[in-house]
């Protein structure tokens, strides 16, 4: 139309803003931070860099003097106003993942994934109630699933401490956006997958595992095997989470993340080991701890996003696990 002015990109919405990420040296914000820093915004990290979480300063390579970095833990609510005033944009990272390190130690995972959301949110309200809120939830919420695909709707039923606290923290942040009018999106991210997760351990993921051990000329282990999953690569969980900052039609929504068509574990260790030209695995039963608090088969229905947001997974299962391979190929001893 003559006149008519040109369709904002989502690039952007960004360009020049104040961004806060809290935990922001972990895996998905790091790369969140990579992007926004590309386009333009002012980045602001914070990480407490504690050695069981998936901080890493080697996530913030070629970032150097680009980002400011605040070495600091969320459960200390009386640095957080510093953090939150005057930023435009928080995306709240910050979190404990392991299901079973919270079943050991379920005091942790309170403070971080229920109280500490609580006292963020307390620092917004107070100090920076214009903010816009992008907070990282999880599919462990909806326990074993009554049907598969898994929607919005499903009934909540978490199998551990961490998937309870973590829907305490999603209902804050829906809480004080319908009280206090802090603009929030909740988004419940499936097994996310990419350059920087934590492989280490199994604490973020067991794919991480996998991709070491691989790596390093050793069998890795599948449990079971025939559980499916969904996988969503980094790149396409930060477009999710971009998307659902800039727009309105998202405040105060919950939606699902998911992935290309679900594979069985087998098929996924198939896969991996197809992708990186070698390698082998071994076939095990499932732990009995770790069987208690497994979920079984599940993978997302992740349409409600696409309807309000136009998102949708671009990167296939082989992309990702080839990017991911490639990059840990180059820089497996930092994250060892």
């Amino acid at each position: 139309m003559p006149g008519s002015q040109p369709k904002p990109t989502l690039r952007s919405h960004f360009a020049g803003r104040r961004v806060l990420i809290t935990g922001g040296l972990g895996f998905i914000g790091s790369n969140l931070a990579r992007r926004l820093v590309r386009w333009g915004a002012q980045v602001t990290l914070v990480d407490s860099l504690i050695p069981e979480y998936g901080g890493n300063l080697r996530n913030l390579a070629g970032l150097q003097g680009r980002v400011h970095l605040n070495l600091s833990d969320v459960r200390d609510r009386h640095s957080l106003p510093v953090f939150v005033r005057d930023q435009h944009y928080l995306f709240n990272l910050a979190g404990q993942t392991s299901h079973m390190d919270s079943m050991n130690d379920p005091e942790t995972d309170l403070e971080i994934n229920a109280r500490s959301q609580l006292s963020i949110l307390e620092a917004c309200r107070r100090h920076n109630p214009s903010i816009r809120v992008v907070f990282a939830s999880t599919r462990q919420l909806y326990g074993r699933p009554d049907s598969l695909p898994v929607n919005e709707t499903h009934p909540l039923r978490p199998v551990d401490v961490n998937g309870i606290n973590k829907l305490a923290g999603e209902h804050y942040h829906l809480l004080y956006h319908r009280v206090h009018g802090i603009r929030s999106t909740v988004l419940r991210l499936t097994n996310t997958i990419g350059p920087r997760m934590r492989i280490r351990d199994a604490r973020q993921t067991f794919v991480g595992v996998w991709i070491r051990n691989l790596l390093q000329g050793e069998p890795f282990e599948v449990w079971g095997g025939e559980q499916l999953r969904d996988f969503t690569y980094v790149d396409d969980c930060v477009e999710a989470m971009l998307l659902a900052a800039s727009s309105d039609a998202a405040a105060g929504e919950v939606f699902n993340l998911g992935g290309p068509p679900p594979v069985s574990l087998l098929q996924l260790a198939e896969l991996l080991v197809a992708v990186h030209g070698s390698g082998s695995f071994q076939m095990r039963a499932f732990p009995a701890d770790r069987k208690k608090i497994d979920i079984g088969d599940f993978y997302a229905d992740w349409t409600l996003i696409q309807r309000t947001l136009g998102w949708k997974p671009r990167t296939s299962l082989r992309s990702a696990l080839a990017r991911t391979l490639d990059f840990y190929r180059k820089e497996l001893t930092h994250y060892l």
